[in-house]
């Protein structure tokens, strides 16, 4: 009874110690805890949030079944120039692999999945060159120039995927955000980082191998999170010195090896604009491809609202009240233009507007 008694008093002296450093502990973790649920329930809502697309991941290693969709009649092909879908009123254009349009095509066919109708794939056409092409306007941050194909219809055109994005239904916009990634990951990444040697599209476009020394390659998505950083009523948002006049968004930035998503959130806003941030949460996911961007979407509490931009990231930052922001909205703001429809920047701030963001 004594050796009992004994212990009991230091397994109770034990767990009063624990009490304490948990006591002491917690009231400093809540200042930077988290609390990453489930997001919005609406977050798949957003512009290139998915549409359920059978990929069928199992097919593209199988060259026999590859073949025999290819040669199906059914078999639809997204044609993608430079980056631009295919569309006619905001629709994406699905064209039969015969179609001569693809005597122009750049390099083998990326399978993207298979719909009710048949198999999908996309095909860069990019070596095409339009009879009148300004180079001005397609170097530009929006490019507004359309181009149409002597082998199209008239009005089915070759668009910036930013000006169409909005009114595309969630399929359309699934696949050409998945063809244009993938193109621009091909374009950019045609030799192994390994050896220098020139690799060669695999697995129907989702790999790359190295024929020198084996090494295989897979597309690159990188993580980039923005956030809505509120202090009190007010949201804060910055611009790039490379923005159009006017163009504000929520501030944004790379997530870096080794950091949390939680961690990278309060690095950017205290790099860019100096704002120091307690408790962040996860509200939506988008892919951008621009070029191939998977925008964590967060908001974060400003534990000041104090401004010290840092004019190499940024040009300006400021607070935005939620009645400036309805003006914002409205375009009726005398500096502030609307973030761009489609944009998550533009689906956190509408949500944040109407108080819906859980």
């Amino acid at each position: 009874m004594v050796v009992i008694v004994g212990k009991l008093h230091v397994i109770g002296a034990l767990l009063l110690q624990l009490r304490l450093r948990i006591a002491f502990v917690l009231p400093i973790v809540s200042h930077t805890s988290n609390n990453l649920g489930n997001g919005m329930r609406n977050s798949e809502e957003v512009t290139f949030g998915g549409s359920d697309l059978d990929r069928a991941a199992q097919l593209r290693g199988d060259g026999d079944a590859i073949a025999a969709m290819w040669a199906d009649p059914a078999t639809r092909v997204l044609p993608i120039w430079r980056g631009k879908p295919l569309v006619e009123d905001a629709a994406a254009i699905r064209l039969p692999v015969d179609h001569k349009i693809f005597k122009d095509a750049n390099g083998s066919a990326i399978f993207l999945g298979l719909e009710a109708a048949g198999p999908v794939f996309a095909q860069d056409i990019s070596g095409w060159t339009p009879a009148e092409l300004n180079a001005e306007d397609m170097a530009q941050f929006f490019d507004p120039s359309q181009q149409q194909h002597p082998d199209l219809p008239q009005g089915q055109l070759f668009c910036e995927l930013r000006a169409v994005m909005a009114q595309l239904n969630a399929r359309d916009a699934e696949l050409i955000a998945t063809a244009k990634s993938l193109f621009d990951w091909h374009r950019t990444h045609r030799f192994c980082s390994t050896c220098g040697h020139e690799s060669n599209m695999a697995m129907a476009g989702w790999q790359r191998d190295c024929p020198s020394c084996s090494r295989k390659h897979f597309p690159r998505t990188d993580p980039v999170v923005i956030m809505l950083i509120t202090h009190g009523n007010s949201v804060l948002l910055g611009r790039s010195p490379r923005w159009p006049d006017g163009m504000y968004s929520l501030l944004a930035g790379f997530v870096e090896p080794g950091e949390t998503i939680e961690a990278a959130v309060r690095r950017e806003v205290f790099e860019e604009a100096g704002v120091r941030v307690g408790p962040v949460d996860y509200l939506a996911s988008q892919p951008w491809p621009y070029p191939s961007s998977l925008m964590f979407g967060c908001r974060g509490a400003a534990l000041t609202d104090e401004i010290t931009i840092d004019p190499v990231e940024i040009e300006d930052a400021l607070w935005v009240s939620r009645e400036e922001m309805l003006d914002v909205f409205a375009g009726t703001h005398p500096v502030i233009k609307p973030a761009r429809i489609g944009a998550i920047a533009h689906f956190i701030l509408q949500h944040w507007l109407a108080d819906r963001l859980d």
